[in-house]
């Protein structure tokens, strides 16, 4: 019988759960990123919340799960080391570079990332893809540029859309990026930081996952190390 999406999701959940606990110190602090399958590892860490010492949140939903598991949460700005960081993506390639930002937290999760020795990318296989760009990409803009920016991202070829009714937990704009096939996704997430205004953006390949652990009707495969 075929597994369905979240039957996948709940089996890397749980993969991303025994990595930690066989690989990451007792007292650890652990980043946690944001979306449907991060909130699947949310539900898993809760049995074993006695080993790791708190938890940094990279949204503020991914903060009020994490509590509600009664998992301790601090500041980043506290934290001098990380060993891993957890997070989904919506698309990744076989290099480990990723889109994310679908649910609008790119710019904390690629901070919390930054922090964190490891990234643990937890996928099922529909997120596995050739070339980056068919999800569309998010843009994180200051209000104020959000029309300057979407005319120089045109001018790279992106067809730029404003999410609409949706603010960041940063009180900035989104702008979803259509049309794209990205050949070289670190130079493309280079060039659209340097424009005024680009708070950041989705692309994560100037630091990529470093572990991806991926669910299959087959079982979780890992790539990378």
């Amino acid at each position: 019988m075929a597994m369905t999406q979240d039957e996948l999701k709940q089996a890397v959940a749980r993969a991303a759960r025994d990595y930690i606990a066989a690989n990451v110190p007792a007292g650890s602090i652990i980043g946690v990123g944001t979306g449907s399958t991060a909130n699947f590892f949310i539900d898993e860490l809760a049995a074993v919340k006695d080993r790791i010492a708190a938890t940094v949140a990279s949204s503020e939903a991914t903060k009020k799960r994490l509590e509600g598991h009664g998992i301790k949460v601090v500041d980043l700005n506290e934290v001098t080391s990380m060993p891993v960081y957890v997070d989904g993506a919506d698309e990744i390639t076989g290099n480990l570079e990723m889109v994310k930002g679908g649910g609008g937290a790119l710019t904390r999760e690629k901070i919390v990332a930054a922090v964190a020795g490891k990234f643990i990318c937890v996928c099922d296989q529909s997120k596995l893809v050739g070339t980056l760009g068919k999800f569309p990409l998010p843009v994180e803009v200051i209000p104020m540029a959000r029309a300057y920016v979407a005319r120089e991202i045109e001018k790279l070829g992106g067809k730029p859309k404003l999410r609409e009714g949706f603010t960041t937990d940063n009180g900035n704009l989104i702008l979803d990026v259509h049309g794209l096939a990205i050949a070289d996704p670190a130079g493309f997430e280079t060039k659209l930081n340097q424009i005024v205004g680009v708070v950041t953006n989705g692309l994560f390949a100037c630091r990529g996952a470093d572990l991806l652990l991926l669910a299959t009707p087959d079982g979780v495969r890992q790539m990378g190390k």
